[in-house]
């Protein structure tokens, strides 16, 4: 694992300045500045995918190849099939294979795309949220009757670019904070990082649970306390 530039780390996305004469063009605009940005960030996403899955896929072939030569050989040598020296190429295979594996998760290869698949798929949906939130928006005020007044419209469009942007924001640190804990660890485990599987479910219930904190009421569950014994009388 070495250094990682994050989309949009240095230069950033200047918020898009524009004349509230016109609030309906106005509004357009900044959304289509968030859409543009979101894809922009899975686009980012599935191409930092691309290599480091053909690298898992190259150590970890290596790694089978060497496990394969490695029991073979030296079963051959037993046999009688192939010269004496079969069995140190076979231990030799074997330490190539552990060494490959070992690559695989120092350098975070597997758990690297999984995880890229993961937030990029996660980034998707909120943005097909998004998509139908304004259009429901955009059809509650053509449609009518509106409700409230246009300025209460426009805060609630507002509002709705607001939270998609802060989603996709917590995302992208979610994931951040994956990769330093994994850069720091050096072999952080898979389970903790692709949660359901690639579809991001996981990193989702991640950041919902560091939003919302734990859930309480009666179908949450709590630690048991050892109960303690009462004081006997005398």
């Amino acid at each position: 694992m070495g250094q990682r530039d994050e989309p949009g780390d240095l230069t950033g996305r200047a918020f898009p300045l524009g004349d509230w004469g016109l609030p309906a063009e106005r509004l357009d605009e900044l959304y289509r500045w968030v859409e543009r940005g979101a894809l922009e960030t899975a686009a980012w996403y599935l191409a930092d995918r691309a290599w480091k899955r053909r690298g898992a896929r190259v150590l970890r072939g290596g790694a089978a190849a060497g496990a394969v030569v490695g029991a073979a050989l030296p079963l051959l040598d037993l046999t009688g099939v192939v010269g004496g020296v079969a069995a140190a190429w076979g231990y030799l295979a074997l330490l190539l294979g552990v060494a490959c594996v070992a690559g695989d998760r120092y350098f975070g290869m597997t758990s690297g795309w999984m995880r890229d698949v993961a937030t990029a798929q996660a980034v998707q949906r909120r943005l097909q949220v998004l998509q139908f939130d304004w259009a429901a928006e955009s059809a509650r005020e053509v449609l009518g009757p509106a409700e409230g007044t246009a300025g209460e419209a426009a805060e609630r469009c507002l509002l709705v670019l607001r939270r998609f942007s802060e989603d996709v924001t917590e995302l992208v640190r979610a994931e951040t904070a994956d990769w330093m804990v994994e850069f720091r660890t050096g072999c952080a485990p898979l389970g903790s990082q692709v949660g359901e599987g690639a579809g991001g479910r996981g990193l989702e219930g991640a950041v919902a649970q560091a939003r919302f904190g734990v859930p309480s009421g009666p179908g949450s569950t709590r630690p048991n306390m050892p109960r303690q014994r009462p004081p006997e009388t005398r």
